[in-house]
């Protein structure tokens, strides 16, 4: 499995589509169960972005949302 050096300036697109990668992986007939702990371990590093991501979004919606309601 290889691991992005830009993690942090990873988009949420490319860290949903290495989750689904990992989790292919994961459910591989092949997987070998020494490397479930490097997945896994990679997959909380990508969920973090996910979820900091959506947060982000979200505040930035609301704020353009409060901006665009009148007072």
């Amino acid at each position: 499995m290889e691991q992005e050096n830009n993690t942090p300036t990873m988009t949420y697109t490319q860290a949903i589509a290495e989750l689904e990668k990992i989790v292919r992986e994961m459910q591989s007939e092949n997987c070998s169960i020494d490397n479930l702990s490097q997945y896994t371990a990679r997959a909380l590093q990508l969920l973090k972005i996910c979820k900091a991501k959506l947060l982000t979004t979200d505040e930035e919606l609301k704020k353009i949302l409060t901006e665009i309601e009148p007072s």
